[in-house]
C-alpha cells in the first residue's frame, strides 16, 4: 500500500510501462460513513451520491486526472466491450463491463467488491483497456472481447501486460456443486478451478480462472495485486461479506489511463 492522501494499490508490471497512470484502490481514504465507509465509489447503492462523487474525484486527483476525464460504465455482469475512440461524456451511461482506448488523458475506472477488476497495458500501441470480470462475465467471454478490441486499435496480445486487483479468493468463494456442473457446462475445461476442502461445499477460483482466460487470450505477462477482498474487509468492500453479515457495502474502483 502506497503513502497517499488516498491509499491505493499498484501492479510492478504496469509500473514500468512511463506513459502510464493507475491505481487499485481500496476501501480507506474517503469521505463515506457508516457501511459504506469510506472510500465507496458506487452511487447506485445506498450512499449519499455526494460522498461517492468527492470519493471518485479523489481518486482521479490522486492519479493527476480531473473528475470529468474519469470514465465509468454501467456495469451488468455481461462480456460487451466499449471502445472509446471520442471523449465520452460522463453524465451518460453505458451498459457494458470493460472499455479499451488510445485516447490520452482519459481514464477508465471499473468498480468491484468481489469480482475481478483487470487493468491491461500495451505501452508500444499506446492502448490500454480495463474490465469487470465476475464470473458470469468471465465464463462469458469479457476477458478474450477485451483483448479482442484491444487488438482491433493495434495491440498485440503478446505484448499487453494485464494486472488483476483485489479479487475474492478461492479459499473463500463456497459456491456448491450445482454451480461446479452449470458452469462447467459452459466452460468444459472450467472444472481444474474448483476444490472441495475437506468437510466444506465447493469453492471456486475466480482469479485463477481469470488468469487462465487472459494467459488463453495470448497474453504472457500476468501481475496480481492486492489481497482477497472477503477475507480483507478492514481493505476492501466485499459484497459476500457483507451478504454473510447482512449489512452493506460500497465499491472499490481500479483506475488505468495514458498521461
Amino acid at each position: 500500500m502506497t503513502e497517499h492522501s488516498t491509499p491505493f494499490e499498484r501492479s510492478t508490471a504496469l509500473d514500468g510501462i512511463a506513459s502510464l497512470r493507475h491505481g487499485f484502490f481500496g476501501r480507506q481514504g474517503g469521505h463515506s460513513t457508516g457501511a459504506f465507509a469510506s472510500n465507496n465509489m458506487s452511487i447506485a447503492i445506498g450512499d449519499e451520491p455526494r460522498l461517492a462523487e468527492a470519493n471518485r474525484s479523489g481518486a482521479a486527483q490522486e492519479l493527476g486526472y480531473l473528475r470529468q476525464n474519469l470514465y465509468l460504465l454501467r456495469q451488468t455482469h455481461s462480456a460487451d466491450v466499449r471502445t472509446l475512440t471520442d471523449y465520452p461524456d460522463n453524465d451518460i451511461a453505458f451498459d457494458a463491463d470493460a472499455m479499451v482506448t488510445k485516447l490520452p488523458t482519459l481514464a477508465l475506472g471499473i468498480l468491484t467488491a468481489d469480482c475481478t477488476p483487470i487493468l491491461f497495458a500495451d505501452a508500444e500501441a499506446g492502448v490500454i483497456g480495463a474490465a469487470h470480470a465476475g464470473w458470469r462475465g468471465a465464463v462469458d467471454g469479457i476477458i478474450g472481447n477485451t483483448v479482442d478490441a484491444m487488438v482491433a486499435l493495434g495491440a498485440d496480445p503478446k505484448r499487453i501486460v494485464a494486472a488483476i486487483g483485489p479479487t475474492i479468493s478461492g479459499d473463500n468463494y463456497e459456491v456448491g456443486p450445482q454451480f461446479m456442473t452449470d458452469f462447467v457446462a459452459l466452460q468444459p475445461d472450467g472444472w481444474r478451478h474448483f476444490h472441495v476442502p475437506e468437510g466444506k461445499r465447493t469453492h471456486f477460483d475466480l482469479p485463477g480462472f481469470v488468469e487462465a482466460q487472459l494467459r488463453a487470450a495470448g497474453i504472457e505477462t500476468v501481475d496480481r495485486v492486492g489481497g482477497c477482498t472477503y477475507g480483507h474487509p478492514d481493505r476492501y468492500f466485499s459484497h459476500r461479506y457483507a451478504t454473510h453479515h447482512a449489512t452493506k457495502t460500497g465499491r472499490q474502483i481500479a483506475i488505468i489511463g495514458l498521461s
